[in-house]
């Protein structure tokens, strides 16, 4: 099991806080359940083991009644220091249902905040699916060049496109994987970035300015989340909930001379020192002994020990690297 994160996670947080019971078959082949109360260390060990504890095969989560309509606000904010202020106070509202935040250069951001509703006017509706709607990025980006028009459009976000050949995007993964040799790989690798860093939000100023110094990658998402404390792998540094921010970067960067390694392994060392935490889908380039300063392997170790799963399954580490991915 890994994570996940989205719109809401500053009140509920992370997907494995909605969770309250998983069942597991262990490296004996038995079929083991957990919750806060049963195989209590397990239950606290499963999230980001990412399949090296045992075979997660059921799940029970918390759930919340939906309504019909998410009521959207756009707030284009200006100025790095404004921007992370507002970001902050609308991840602090909890009347705010949904909260996210998307970046388009160091000093320009719109900030969403919305709320369920059973009602909605039919000129206020935004129907993204259409084929001849714009990208959602591309439409939030106009609440901050209202004024302005653009007569370059990227090809995938052509109507044209979208009504003929839509249905082709986006591609299956093992479709990529399978037309990904060595060239395309490294080309890829140089040329393109995918990450996602989940940092304390008092520290969400210093980290974007990171993120541009060190890979110049726009827009980016900024997704606030709520960590309680804890004795797996993540929690934070004290005893008490806080607020976290997950900064995502996807796509090319735009500094000069980028390294991929180099400049990952800066935000990853930074990362590290603000007690914060990357994602493992991403390429991650640190040492192993960097791995386990960033995450709390105390009772994961502990954890593989008693269940027998050295001979049964690799460290997550060894799962994850960038090394066992290539």
């Amino acid at each position: 099991m890994g994570t996940g994160i989205e719109s809401s996670s500053h009140i509920y947080g992370l997907f494995q806080h909605i969770c309250v019971a998983f069942e597991l078959v262990l490296a004996d082949g038995s079929l083991v359940r957990c919750t806060e109360e049963e195989n209590s260390d397990l239950f606290h060990a499963v999230p980001w083991s990412c399949g090296t504890l045992g075979f997660l095969v059921a799940t029970e989560i918390k759930i919340v009644p939906a309504r019909y309509w998410v009521g959207l606000q756009y707030k284009p904010v200006r100025g790095l220091e404004n921007i992370c202020r507002r970001f902050s106070e609308a991840s602090e509202d909890k009347n705010n249902t949904f909260v996210e935040g998307l970046q388009y250069s160091l000093d320009e951001a719109v900030i969403m905040t919305g709320t369920m509703t059973d009602t909605a006017e039919p000129d206020q509706i935004n129907k993204i699916g259409l084929h001849y709607k714009p990208w959602f990025f591309k439409h939030v980006e106009s609440y901050l060049t209202k004024n302005n028009t653009a007569d370059i459009i990227p090809f995938g976000n052509h109507p044209v496109f979208r009504w003929l050949f839509g249905w082709m995007v986006p591609p299956k993964i093992s479709l990529l994987k399978l037309t990904q040799g060595e060239t395309i790989r490294q080309l890829y690798e140089q040329h393109h970035v995918v990450q996602d860093m989940l940092v304390p939000m008092k520290h969400i100023q210093t980290a974007i300015a990171r993120f541009h110094q060190n890979i110049h990658v726009y827009p980016l998402w900024l997704c606030p989340f709520v960590l309680p404390p804890g004795r797996g792998m993540v929690h934070p540094k004290g005893e008490e909930a806080e607020l976290y921010v997950d900064i995502g970067a996807y796509g090319e960067p735009r500094v000069k001379h980028f390294k991929a390694k180099a400049s990952c392994r800066q935000l990853e060392q930074f990362v590290r020192e603000v007690h914060g935490f990357q994602m493992l889908y991403a390429d991650v380039y640190m040492e192993r002994s960097e791995f386990w300063e960033m995450f709390d392997g105390t009772l994961y170790h502990r954890l593989r020990k008693e269940l027998g799963c050295q001979d049964a399954f690799p460290e997550v580490y060894d799962k994850i690297c960038k090394a066992a991915r290539h």
